[in-house]
């Protein structure tokens, strides 16, 4: 039980992670440009592997990477392909594939805006569903968020794509607070995602001077709960 719900813990390290760029306040912020950022991994208080979040560029065609590890339980990778053009991101596709001992499990998310389709695929089950526009995936969507503010404001929702429609998302923030990292100490924006249910908690905190990416996640279910702790960051 305990393995699959870390199973479940990792692979949902990045849908929480719509969150991580949402508030910033200088307008002067670089544009998006690759980086690198790694982390800490703690499953209910113990610390059991680590993390990576990867941007790169290649042209007008990007890739976003997130990828977990729990040495010798499980693992999760996830990646982004997506075109950004004046601030607008178009999610082009999106893949999961997650492993808990010998088990396997993948998702993948094809966004076909010509045809107006959203194509999935889960547990060899396939989905399609109605593109809409400003579709985005669990990873390319903080990217997003983070785009909006520097051109000027947050929508008041995004849309989500997931492996069976769109979901509605919104955060908020909740002031300012001090963070003491293994990769430094940092002055933060503190922003939470709400959840219908009343027992999930997600946090983010998000430094400005590392163009407000995150320096720590926690998550909440129950009686679980996993945190993610940054140990290092580079352009």
């Amino acid at each position: 039980m305990m393995a699959k719900t870390l199973f479940k813990t990792l692979s949902m390290a990045t849908g929480l992670s719509t969150a991580m760029l949402l508030v910033g306040f200088s307008s002067n912020a670089l544009a998006m440009s690759p980086f690198q950022a790694s982390y800490q991994f703690a499953y209910n208080g113990k610390n059991l592997g680590s993390a990576t979040r990867t941007l790169s560029q290649s042209g007008n065609n990007w890739k976003y990477v997130f990828t977990a590890k729990a040495i010798g339980m499980a693992s999760a990778s996830e990646t982004s392909n997506f075109n950004f053009s004046n601030g607008q991101i178009t999610s082009n596709s999106f893949s999961r594939t997650s492993k808990i001992l010998v088990h396997s499990d993948t998702m993948t998310i094809n966004f076909n805006p010509n045809s107006k389709t959203i194509n999935t695929k889960k547990k060899d089950t396939p989905r399609s569903f109605a593109w809409k526009a400003g579709a985005l995936d669990e990873l390319n969507a903080e990217l997003q968020v983070r785009e909006d503010l520097k051109a000027g404001g947050l929508k008041s929702s995004y849309l989500i794509a997931d492996a069976k429609g769109l979901d509605t998302r919104h955060f908020v923030k909740q002031g300012t607070e001090t963070v003491k990292t293994p990769a430094g100490t940092y002055n933060t924006i503190k922003v939470v995602l709400t959840h219908d249910n009343k027992t999930k908690s997600s946090i983010f905190w998000l430094a400005p001077q590392l163009d407000y990416a995150p320096v720590k996640m926690s998550h909440v279910d129950g009686n679980t709960s996993y945190n993610l702790t940054l140990t290092g960051y580079k352009k």
